[in-house]
Order: C-alpha cells, then structure tokens, then sequence
C-alpha cells in the first residue's frame, strides 16, 4: 500500500467474512461498546489512515481506535526504531515492581518503562512534576491519581467533578462520571462526590455564560467553596478532577473564563487538580497536554490511550513514601507497549507531530466550516481533536453511517456530536480526502 496515494475503495461493510469473524467474536465475548461491523485484516496492506479489513475494503480511519493509535497502522516513525531490537520472550514481566535492562547501560536499548517514565517527567517538567506510576489502562491511571490525592490530603473526604465527565469504568472512576446514566447506574459510588456545570461555550464570559457555571458573573463553585456561605468545606476537598477538553462528554472546549477560574479556586484553596488527559493529552490537541492551552496547572496528570500504557504523573511530594501503598501486578510490564509509548513520544518531538496537529486541524476546522453542510450546527477543534455537532442525535448516527459506508471510520460522543481523530502525522492530502468523504455522507443524510 502506498499511503501517498491510497483511497478508501469498498464494495460490502460489513462483508462475508467480516460477518463471520463478528458472530465468532461474540461467541465468547461479552457485551461491550461496539460501533462497526469492520474487522481489520492485521496480515493484509495498512498505513497511517489507510487499513484493509478481511473482505479486502481499504478503509479511512479517522479514529485512530479512540486516539489509542496516535499514528494510525503501521507508520514507520515508531515501526522503523522498534525494528532495530531484538525482541526476546517473555515480553510482558510482573510490573512496575520489576526491573529490566535493554542495552549496556539505562537509555540504551528497548525504552522499556524506565525509558517512558523519563520522558514523561521531561514532558511533564513545566508542571515541575518528577514522578511516575505506570499502570495498565487510563481508568487505572486516573485511579491512582485519586488514590495519591486523597493521600497526600490528610483525610479529605470531598472530591470536585464536572458534568459530562467521563473518567473510566472502574468503581471509582465511575463515581466522578457524570455522562450517560447507563456507565454508573446501580453501582455502588465514592461518597463525597460534588459536581459543577462544564462550561459549554468556548467564548463565553462570567457575565454572558449560559451553561450554569457562572451565574451573575460568580461562578457556582466559588460559592459552594465560600468558608462562610458555602456548603463544601475547602479545606476537606482532597481533588479537583476535570478534562480539560471533554470527550465522552461530547469534546466541549471550555472558555478562559471557565478554565481561569478553576485555576483561580484550585490556588485560593490549595486544592489538587487531576488533569485527566486520558483524550486530549499526548500531541492530540496541537500541544502535548490539552491543559497547555490554558491557564491550569495540574498537580497531577492522568495519561494513557496514545501513551499506549496508564501513567498517574505528579511530584515526588504528591505520591505516598509508605512502600506498597501503591502496586499494580501487570501495570508497566509490557515492554513493548513502554516501548511503543516511548517511541510515540519521541515521534512527536523528533517529526514536529504537535505543529502539524495545528495546521491540518485548522485545514479541517476551515473545509467544514466552508462547506456550509446541513444540519451541521457547529465545527470545533484543537488540533486533531475534532467535532462536528448536528441538530440531532439522529442525524449523526445517520452520518456516521453513511460516512463508514464509504469506508469513513469516525465516532460518536456526547449527544449529537461526531468525533473525527486523524493520525497525528494526517497529510493535507489525507485531510481533503477525509473532508471530502464525511461532506458526501452529510449531504446524502440531508
């Protein structure tokens, strides 16, 4: 496959085969979220944006699996420098607890997860963070960071979250979402869980917000946090958690006012804030963090998806010194995930990854937006983190549909909103492609 000139080229989603494999899939397999009948043939051509699947379709994938394939298939920036080790068995060891050396001396060889944590702490220097926690999943990363916040308070038992937020899926991550019902109905909760309005205009002002943030021009948390007239003790808050850019949620991109403020308050009192960058983090968004673009200076980041591993990131200080306070069996063990994570990083630094994310998402923002296209009521974005949001949840469901069936893959959240997720090195040629299919799958809803 040449990825400078393939196209999507399809004649059945899903085909025979695809059929086949999906109904041996669920043979097994438990309920889960599954929005396409589309099986990638990992032996067959794939590139960048460009897969096969078993039926012999060349698809567009404009999901980058949930942004957990930051480079799409197959791209040599991270399979060229991982073809230069020799891979040896066994490859996933018992965790974080375990050591492993990957050449003569520490940074030569496979960057194991020793290697990661270096980079991460480089990538997280500005936040004066050092420390890391490597672990399995993001609902595992965002576990220990509530775990090493509620620690380090001292006994706090109050925590701060946000509607439309969507954590994980563990018990705990789940007692801070604040999405669909369906991810936390009849689960048992953390008490002590209070939530605040996101902010829904990126635009807006104290005196012209409309999501219920602000009212009055003060915002709804300054007056729950009052120490004389409101009803949540600061000083017994152990966490403030937030995406800075949500994504569940529905990829709301708040205003500086809503994201002053929460810095404002997390500073007045001293509390920590848990940027869960799970999403929007690791070059997504044109910077390596979707908290760069604001005033917010996290305590503690929650990473994972492109990061192709868990990692709970803070200061040495945040973290518990009590051995076995923290332990994970198979988190960090998987030595070419670290390494993948790794490589992941250094592609983006060495390939200038974050500065293409600007231009071709901005290439993206300005051909939709152009477009004109019906029934699109808004085309919004940072980087490659993209929406379009429609006039109605059926109308999206219908686009996305009509956009796979010309071998389109993109992704619902929120409501009504469609997530477009191009591989961080997407080319403008690839852009315009993609563009062009997802307006064809508009028009032919309208």
């Amino acid at each position: 496959m040449d990825r400078h000139t393939a196209t999507p080229e399809v004649t059945e989603l899903p085909g025979d085969r695809a059929r086949e494999w999906v109904d041996y899939h669920h043979e097994s397999a438990a309920p889960s979220t599954y929005v396409y009948e589309f099986v990638w043939d990992r032996t067959a051509p794939a590139e960048g944006p460009f897969c096969t699947d078993v039926d012999g379709n060349v698809l567009m994938d404009f999901t980058s699996h949930v942004a957990a394939a930051p480079l799409g298939y197959n791209n040599p920036k991270i399979m060229e420098p991982l073809a230069e080790f020799d891979l040896v068995d066994p490859l996933k060891i018992a965790g974080q607890d375990f050591y492993v050396a990957g050449g003569e001396s520490p940074g030569d060889g496979v960057p194991g997860s020793s290697g990661l944590m270096e980079r991460l702490t480089e990538a997280t220097a500005h936040y004066d963070m050092d420390t890391v926690f490597l672990s399995n999943s993001g609902a595992e990363a965002v576990e220990n960071a509530i775990k090493i916040a509620y620690d380090d308070s001292g006994g706090a038992k109050h925590a701060i979250t946000f509607d439309g937020a969507f954590h994980g899926r563990t018990l705990g991550a789940l007692s801070l979402n604040r999405s669909k019902s369906v991810y936390r109905r009849e689960f048992p909760e953390i008490s002590g869980v209070h939530d605040a309005p996101f902010c829904e205009d990126r635009t807006c002002t104290p005196e012209t917000c409309s999501c219920g943030f602000f009212a009055g021009g003060v915002s709804r948390l300054r007056e729950k946090l009052d120490p004389e007239r409101g009803h949540i003790d600061p000083d017994d808050v152990a966490y403030l958690i937030l995406e800075p850019i949500q994504g569940e949620g529905g990829y709301r991109f708040p205003s500086e006012a809503f994201t002053d403020e929460i810095a404002a308050l997390v500073d007045e009192h001293d509390i920590t804030l848990i940027a869960d960058e799970i999403q929007s983090g690791v070059g997504r968004t044109g910077e390596l963090w979707g908290s760069d673009h604001y005033a917010l200076e996290p305590d503690v980041i929650s990473s994972a998806k492109g990061l192709r591993v868990g990692a709970t990131v803070s200061r040495e200080d945040v973290f518990p010194e009590e051995k076995s306070r923290l332990s994970s069996t198979w988190g960090a063990g998987d030595i070419v995930a670290a390494a993948q994570g790794a490589l992941t990083l250094d592609a983006i630094r060495e390939h200038d990854l974050m500065d293409n994310a600007t231009v071709r998402g901005r290439q993206f923002k300005e051909t939709m937006r152009d477009a004109d296209l019906p029934g699109v009521e808004d085309v919004r974005g940072k980087g490659l983190l993209l929406a379009l949001q429609f006039a109605s949840k059926d109308r999206r469901d219908a686009v996305l549909k009509a956009a796979f069936s010309r071998g389109l893959l993109t992704l619902a959240c929120g409501h009504d909103v469609l997530r477009v997720l191009p591989p961080l090195d997407v080319t403008e040629r690839e852009i315009e492609l993609g563009a062009d299919l997802l307006a064809d799958a508009i028009e032919e809803v309208a």
